[in-house]
């Protein structure tokens, strides 16, 4: 599709598909709606949503059928700015989001880490070139969530003008049905050709419905094969599915970019965070609990060395995590276990994970390392970026979609392979007894973080005692002063989503924080309380003016009249130079802190993003996302 003509034309165009009633468009597959909206936490995409009018159409009955419980989300995607900004005016008021993409790549949706109950593309497929046609559909099977369906109209009887002005292109349903089929997509309906509704006698329109089922991808399957059914020389598979898992479930915000392959999209990862989870993982079951890992009788890996794994026994699993800095020799030693981690996860795993039946003699990996070589440093501070310089790992979308969608039924699969493992080899005999291996399912509890808000509270009297009685903190979620009486919430819940981010952590009112106790926040409650949320992160983490101050007020040395040389001055609060900067320098370092957390926490953020708008937006998605997959009780 050229945008092109449709920016030209809009105005006509607009008025001409206005002209004509969603019912008198769809009415041929409508019957399906009722029992979309009957949730009313279904998500739907418009593709090629122009004049606004289905969007429209979807928020309306979303807010008929729910009314004031109404969840439903609605994303309308044109890539015709002009066409948009019409549409976007015919849908004002509504809940309806406008985002600029297209097909086949769809790269604005798919950062948005979402899928959808219904898609809909009317009159869009035959602006799709036959070449692009099959990845296409991929895209749109991966945006679907299991049971979710795709709706396709099909415009039949192209002019040579609309070949050529409007790039449209020839269509067929059964080339379609079979591209659908591929990806594991089922035909629900097929109708016959219908007139069309503008009069036009050349152009017939058909509507086919296809429905997802349960994981369709066939990425399920495939690391249910690897986890039961694969070769293991060693428990590297095992290992490096669970770290991917974890990283898609827990940090949607790590994906790097998308890109396409002639066998599938694919998701691109810092390679250095999946080392970073690989030893992880890793640290207890060896350091602490001494397990074999393979059937040898050595119980070092090769990404155990003598000058970075071995320096390193004095730290836990829980230093290996977004947001802590390293510094001296044990960043120099991480430095090299990340490095051999890398070059172990390469030659291991990546190397030997193949797609199910494949030629004996194929090269096609389901993984792969592109690594760099990293010059050992005296300081590591591990956030996405630090990271991103060791390379990059790629792997199928469908299979990063499969551990984001499925993984509380994929790792008690991975765990329970991995005891089976373990128990096998002859280091680990005393566990061999089904009734001792009781003892490997705890060592590969995953370290979680503990639930924490000290650090927060800190701040929090920091402030109360520097802030001007004008700049009173109050309340995020109902805006009570909180000078008396104040609790640290989570503003996604702890109990459900294991998060002590910066961003994570606002002040409230003690009475709300019980009220609210471990449920979710509606969108409604979240996007009521922007602004306070916002000015919260703003003078706690981010407001150089303020910490400055705040810097100087809390570490007071002196007051006198005179300035000694070498030091600094804000009204009478006096302290050395170098103790200001070190201060500020902590408080800089927050701010660094806060975003490297919060960037690969949350959806659809950038490693390098500073902005809190684009936080806040990325944290309605998360609470779309956290409502979709546990279905929380809300708030």
């Amino acid at each position: 599709m050229t945008p092109q003509f449709y920016n030209d034309n809009a105005k006509e165009l607009a008025k001409q598909y206005l002209s004509k009633s969603f019912e008198e468009v769809h009415q041929s597959w409508s019957h399906f709606l009722p029992a979309i909206f009957k949730n009313a936490n279904a998500r739907i995409l418009d593709l090629g949503a122009g004049s606004g009018r289905d969007a429209k159409y979807f928020a309306e009955l979303a807010e008929k059928t729910h009314q004031t419980e109404n969840n439903i989300q609605v994303y309308a995607v044109e890539p015709a700015t002009e066409f948009a900004e019409l549409g976007a005016q015919v849908t004002q008021g509504l809940k309806v989001k406008w985002l600029n993409d297209a097909l086949p790549t769809l790269s604005v949706i798919t950062k948005q880490e979402v899928s959808f109950d219904l898609i809909l593309l009317s009159a869009v497929w035959m602006h799709i070139p036959q070449s692009a046609r099959a990845r296409a559909i991929r895209k749109l099977a991966n945006l679907l969530k299991p049971g979710g369906k795709l709706v396709i109209s099909l415009r039949h009887g192209q002019t040579e003008d609309d070949l050529k002005l409007r790039k449209m292109h020839v269509v067929c349903a059964d080339e379609l049905k079979s591209l659908a089929t591929d990806v594991g997509l089922f035909t629900q309906l097929e109708t016959p050709k219908e007139a069309d509704k503008l009069g036009r006698n050349h152009v017939s329109w058909q509507t086919l419905v296809l429905q997802m089922p349960d994981d369709g991808t066939g990425a399920f399957p495939f690391i249910r094969h690897v986890a039961l059914n694969d070769g293991k020389s060693a428990t590297h598979k095992l290992a490096l599915l669970r770290v991917l898992l974890r990283i898609a479930d827990g940090h949607p915000g790590a994906v790097l970019r998308r890109e396409s392959s002639p066998f599938g999209d694919r998701v691109i990862l810092p390679v250095g965070l999946v080392a970073l989870y690989w030893c992880h993982q890793y640290k207890e079951l060896i350091d602490t609990h001494q397990l074999f890992q393979s059937p040898s009788q050595n119980p070092n890996m090769g990404f155990m060395k003598a000058n970075g794994w071995h320096k390193l026994t004095h730290r836990s699993a829980a230093d290996y995590r977004i947001g802590n800095m390293f510094i001296g020799e044990d960043a120099v030693a991480l430095h090299k276990t990340l490095t051999a981690a890398v070059s172990n996860i390469k030659n291991m795993p990546c190397r030997y994970i193949t797609f199910p039946n494949q030629a004996a003699n194929s090269s096609q990996t389901v993984f792969e390392v592109a690594n760099k070589s990293v010059k050992a440093k005296d300081s590591l501070f591990l956030d996405l970026q630090t990271l991103e310089q060791w390379g990059e790992f790629s792997l199928p979308e469908s299979t990063w979609l499969a551990f984001n969608r499925y993984a509380c039924w994929i790792e008690p699969v991975l765990v329970s392979e991995w005891v089976k493992t373990m128990a096998s080899y002859s280091g680990n005999a005393q566990y061999s007894a089904p009734e001792q291996q009781y003892h490997l399912y705890q060592a590969l509890n995953w370290e979680e973080p503990k639930r924490t808000t000290t650090e927060v509270r800190k701040r929090f009297e920091q402030l109360k005692e520097t802030l001007p009685k004008s700049e009173q903190i109050r309340c995020v979620w109902s805006e009570k002063s909180l000078m008396q009486h104040y609790e640290i919430d989570h503003s996604m819940p702890f109990a459900r989503w294991p998060n002590n981010d910066l961003w994570n952590l606002l002040p409230t009112d003690s009475q709300i924080n019980n009220q609210k106790s471990d449920r979710l926040p509606t969108e409604q409650k979240l996007k009521q309380s922007k602004a306070r949320i916002q000015h919260w992160w703003q003078i706690a983490w981010l407001d150089n003016d303020v910490n400055t101050a705040s810097a100087i007020k809390l570490d007071k040395t002196h007051e006198v009249n005179e300035i000694p040389a070498g030091y600094e001055i804000s009204t009478k609060a006096i302290m050395p130079a170098s103790r200001l900067e070190q201060k500020t320098a902590t408080l800089s370092a927050n701010s660094k802190r806060f975003f490297a957390e919060a960037n690969i926490a949350l959806p659809g953020l950038n490693s390098d993003n500073t902005s809190i708008d684009d936080l806040f937006e990325a944290l309605v998605m998360q609470r779309g996302r956290l409502k979709e997959m546990q279905q929380l009780r809300e708030w």
